[in-house]
């Protein structure tokens, strides 16, 4: 059953969301709000397609504070990626910059106020990085990092960058950590149902010590990580 659900959500779901992705770009010049439609409607089609092509139930756990914060989360599969305009309002993520190089996304991407992440221009880059996450707070837009950098097996702790604590320093926000199972389940050729959940944790002030702040929040983000 596995095989046949990805069989149908593959074609369906990448064939519109080709269809999608022309209407982000058309949509650029007529401003960010229909910006922000277009890029909603395509995360709620991933949703759609997941839940009822690959019948997959999706569960939060835990409440989202009002303000600015920066949410943590776990990252173990697209899912969650593409998952996060519907998981939150209009959130600005940090990005790797390679995916800015994109045809079509990359210049919808920057529009819609994603963040790129230049992992190995120093000081220079951390600058422009806070400069960009001030603009999206004074919007009113929530920030998202993938602390751990890149997908992480389910199942594996991976230590967090080290961007992560400089952010965290600079910002002078509290963080939320997320955990996510998606691993399992979504990254696999072969998607299999069940369920997928969020489990917010509680968060986590301000101004707290490097090696604090990154014990907590790495725990908090494993917490489904059995």
């Amino acid at each position: 059953m596995s095989v046949l659900r990805s069989l149908l959500y593959y074609p369906v779901f990448y064939g519109v969301s080709a269809l999608l992705v022309m209407v982000s770009v058309a949509a650029l010049p007529f401003g960010r709000e229909r910006l922000r439609a277009a890029v909603r409607l395509w995360a709620s089609w991933h949703r759609w397609c997941v839940s009822r092509l690959l019948g997959i139930e999706v569960v939060v756990e835990g409440e989202r504070p009002q303000g600015p914060v920066l949410y943590a989360i776990k990252h173990e599969s697209f899912f969650e990626a593409i998952d996060t305009p519907v998981f939150l309002d209009a959130p600005a993520v940090f990005a790797k910059r390679e995916l800015f190089s994109i045809p079509g996304w990359g210049r919808s991407a920057i529009r819609y106020g994603l963040i790129p992440v230049a992992r190995d221009e120093g000081a220079r880059a951390l600058r422009q990085m806070i400069l960009k996450a001030r603009e999206r707070l004074a919007e009113g837009r929530p920030l998202v990092i993938f602390p751990e950098g890149t997908r992480i097996p389910h199942g594996e702790r991976a230590p967090l960058q080290s961007g992560f604590a400089g952010l965290y320093k600079l910002l002078g926000l509290q963080v939320v950590p997320v955990a996510v199972n998606s691993g399992p389940l979504y990254h696999r050729l072969w998607k299999r149902s069940g369920r997928i959940t969020y489990r917010i944790g509680a968060p986590i002030p301000a101004g707290l010590p490097r090696e604090e702040i990154e014990a907590r929040v790495h725990a908090a983000i494993n917490a489904l990580n059995e």
